[in-house]
């Protein structure tokens, strides 16, 4: 867990410090909204805990500056304005929660977690896996057995959608929809010329083949 602890206070900031590190925290700590700003946009951090009344640049301002550049990190406020003006302010900047002082640390830690586990359920899959198969959405590489195949990219699409819903029957409507943009039935054979050149691709010289054919429903691609 790293954390970015934005404080002016130097009082505040070393018992918070202190205290996230003995509940096993990597901490960096910044003492102005500017300093906070470059650590935050420079850096991995699962979670930002900022002050809102900071020297230099404001916690509101660094929180928007953060969001327009697409910086998703999660923010917990800390402030002493509490009113629910306040509070609303924070959180329509992009804040995650906002937490008014003074507070007990044991509350802050309880919320810390809650927002690293929220971050956790959000996180973009990166990687499918069906036995053997796998793919890497991100470098848009696909592998079976340890061994790369080469995909065209309509072939890549309509596997990373089989493998989404692996052993389940994906309907050829489904596979129009979702990897042609089609809401109508073109009436040509175009799923089944790039069905057989995907089971060419990643079935053909592997075992057990993974793709198959549900007549009648559609095709499942399924381990086993």
């Amino acid at each position: 867990m790293h954390i970015l602890l934005v404080e002016d206070d130097p009082q505040m900031a070393d018992y918070l410090r202190k205290a996230l590190i003995e509940a096993g925290a990597v901490v960096d700590r910044a003492a102005d909204g500017r300093e906070g700003l470059l650590m935050a946009a420079g850096s991995d951090y699962d979670v930002l805990i900022l002050d809102r009344m900071l020297p230099g640049l404001d916690g509101l301002a660094i929180v928007r500056t953060l969001r327009a550049s697409g910086n998703r990190t999660p923010v917990l406020f800390l402030s002493a304005l509490g009113d629910v003006d306040d509070r609303v302010e924070g959180l329509r900047a992009g804040g995650d929660d906002y937490l008014i002082k003074p507070f007990a640390f044991s509350e802050l830690q309880a919320r810390v977690e809650a927002l690293l586990r929220r971050g956790a359920a959000e996180a973009p899959e990166t990687r499918l896996r069906v036995g053997d198969l796998e793919m890497d959405l991100l470098k848009r590489e696909v592998t079976r057995a340890g061994q790369f195949i080469q995909l065209q990219p309509r072939e890549f699409r309509l596997l990373e959608c089989l493998m989404r819903h692996a052993g389940r029957v994906v309907t050829r409507t489904m596979l129009l929809e979702q990897v042609w943009d089609y809401h109508f039935d073109p009436q040509t054979n175009v799923i089944d010329v790039h069905i057989s050149r995907l089971r060419g691709k990643i079935d053909k010289d592997f075992d057990p083949p993974l793709l198959q054919t549900v007549r009648g429903a559609g095709y499942r691609l399924q381990a086993g």
